[in-house]
């Protein structure tokens, strides 16, 4: 495996509702999420396979979380790797609110699924 030549970046593309992370100039992954009122819901976290085992998620979802908190936003992680990101991480626990039945409804509906 070979370590990428320049660190990786992250980046927000409200459009896409995510934040996607860049290695070499290259989409490695990227977390999705919708907001909602003052949170923001993570719901899914992907790692292309290609640059897998290389720790890229943890600085893609830590990434993330620090830009949820310069905005003044809670985080709801619906995304199973985001809820245990958290679970290791305390610092975020001010700024997260438990995932809710009436919050995976709503975001079925935005999803339209």
């Amino acid at each position: 495996m070979t370590q990428p030549a320049t660190p990786p970046t992250v980046e927000r593309l409200d459009a896409r509702h995510r934040y996607a992370i860049q290695v070499d100039g290259s989409t490695a992954g990227f977390t999705a999420y919708r907001d909602r009122d003052d949170r923001r819901v993570f719901f899914h976290t992907e790692i292309d396979d290609a640059y897998a085992g290389q720790g890229l998620a943890s600085v893609l979802v830590r990434e993330a979380l620090d830009d949820v908190r310069r905005a003044g936003l809670r985080i709801v992680p619906v995304c199973p790797y985001v809820a245990k990101f958290l679970k290791k991480h305390e610092e975020y626990a001010d700024i997260t609110d438990a995932v809710t039945p009436e919050v995976l409804e709503w975001l079925d509906g935005q999803l339209k699924r």
